[in-house]
Formats: C-alpha cells, sequence, structure tokens
C-alpha cells in the first residue's frame, strides 16, 4: 500500500477535489506530486498524502488562508499555535459583529422601505409668501448640514431674537449646477415671523409664493436623496409637469430628533406647472 502511487485525475476523484486546484496547490508548493514522471509528464500522489490534502481542507475551514497553511507546513508542528487559533476566533467575532449590524441595517431598509410603501408619497399643495432667515455656505457634504444648523445657524438666530413659526418649516436650496457630494454650495432657510436685521450669518428675506408644488416624503439619510429625486422626476414626467422654480428639501425629522438615519423624514418640493 506504501507503494501505491494514483495519477492526479485518480488522486482528484478520490479526494474530491478538481485537478486545477491540485495543480495551484502546487504552483504554491503547498501540495507537491511525489513524483513527476519526466517523459509523459504525468503527476502522481502516494496515500499520505491524503491525510496533507485533508488538513489543508480543514485549516481552510477554520479560516486560515493558503499561504499561512503553507507557513505552518514549513515550520515542525503542522498544527497551527494556541495563539493563532485564539486570533482566528477574535477574527471570527468580529466578522459575526460585522455581520449582524450588517443585517440590523438590513432590517432597518426593509423597515423604511415597508412605510415609504405604505404612505402617500405625492403630493400637489401650493405654498405661501413666507419670510425666512437665510445662511448660505459651502459645507463639507450633505451631513454637515445638521452640525451647521446645530452649531452655527441656531445660535445665531436665537441671538438676533427670531421669533419661527409654530409649524418649524425649514428646507434647504442647492445652488450647484451639478452634483457634488463634498464641498456643497447650499442655502438654509427658516420660515420666521418677521424681517429683522441682517448678521454676517443670517439674513432675511422674502421668499415668493408658489402656486403649484409638487411633493414628495423620503424616508432615510441624505445620501439616498438620488432615489428619491429619480422617482420624482420620473413622475414630473408622466404626468406633463414642467419645473418652474427651485427645488426645495424640507427637513422634518432628522439628527436633531432621531438617531437613526432610517428614521429621518425629509419633504421634496418642487414648483411646478402644466
Amino acid at each position: 500500500m506504501e507503494n501505491l502511487k494514483l495519477k492526479i485525475g485518480e488522486f482528484s476523484k478520490m479526494m474530491q477535489v478538481t485537478v486545477k486546484t491540485l495543480r495551484h496547490y502546487e504552483q504554491m508548493g503547498l501540495l507537491l506530486p511525489c513524483e513527476v514522471d519526466n517523459w509523459t509528464g504525468y503527476r502522481y500522489y502516494k496515500l499520505d498524502q491524503m491525510q496533507r490534502l485533508n488538513d489543508i481542507r480543514r485549516l481552510k475551514d477554520v479560516g486560515f488562508s493558503l499561504e499561512e497553511i503553507k507557513d505552518l507546513y514549513g515550520e515542525t508542528s503542522r498544527t497551527p499555535g494556541i495563539d493563532q487559533l485564539e486570533e482566528k476566533i477574535m477574527a471570527c467575532e468580529a466578522e459575526m459583529e460585522r455581520l449582524l449590524k450588517r443585517r440590523e441595517q438590513l432590517h432597518q431598509m426593509v423597515d423604511s422601505q415597508r412605510k415609504i410603501n405604505s404612505m402617500e408619497k405625492f403630493s400637489v399643495q401650493s405654498l405661501p409668501e413666507i419670510i425666512v432667515a437665510s445662511h448660505r455656505e459651502v459645507i463639507k457634504n450633505y451631513q454637515a448640514i445638521g452640525e451647521m444648523c446645530c452649531n452655527v445657524i441656531g445660535p445665531e438666530m436665537q441671538r438676533l431674537g427670531c421669533k419661527c413659526s409654530p409649524s418649524g418649516y425649514c428646507f434647504t436650496i442647492e445652488h450647484d449646477k451639478e452634483y457634488k457630494h463634498e464641498n456643497v454650495d447650499i442655502e438654509y432657510c427658516e420660515q420666521v415671523e418677521e424681517m429683522l436685521e441682517d448678521s454676517d450669518i443670517v439674513q432675511f428675506k422674502k421668499m415668493p409664493a408658489v402656486k403649484t408644488a409638487l411633493c414628495m416624503k423620503h424616508l432615510g439619510p441624505y445620501d439616498r436623496f438620488y432615489q428619491s429625486y429619480t422617482e420624482m422626476f420620473k413622475y414630473i414626467e408622466e404626468n406633463g409637469y414642467k419645473i418652474v422654480g427651485d427645488l426645495r428639501c424640507v427637513y422634518v425629522d432628522g439628527a436633531w430628533n432621531q438617531d437613526d438615519p432610517e428614521k429621518w423624514l425629509t419633504i421634496i418640493q418642487v414648483p411646478v406647472e402644466r
């Protein structure tokens, strides 16, 4: 039995591994044939190499890379030490934590999508003339809107003595001519009861009435606005509307009152006419 040799195809069948894999292991120096016929090029394997292949499989199954397994076979013990095994355990725990977090995010996305599907997405409204406190700034990215409101605009409006409308109507207008994921030129507007003296941070102005505005609810973080924009502009085209003014993003729920971005509610308002 010790002298029995198997051709690579026979060894492949018995061990249920492809010839391609065996050749790859050979190229790596991980599992070399016991003999290569110089004339035919046939590769032969011995029975004791079955155990080595089983060891390779077992180590792969518990997370060792082929390079790591090769290094193990270059050492005396040929089995991983306790430190190496504990390191793999820690890697498994980190991967489990990552997958659990991903699963939770997927559940949140499912819940968000169900809410979107269950609520009336589109409505047509008229927007009255209002007075707003306005601040225009180039911000790092869309996520910086909340920080700008809390740390810059809010304190300045409080210092100026602004009285906001009971409805808390606030929105942004983007002034860039193209999409930018950073250095975004954005104007934040919040409805107030009266015009006050401008400051270096906040200016006051009247926003004209909008006779017809198509409104759409967006539930989720701001970096998914493109999904709602796609749906809204498709609706505009299919229903024969024409855009006649700047798009507004009205913030109803956000980082200031919801820790979970999947629960942030924004209403997109587009002035239109037929």
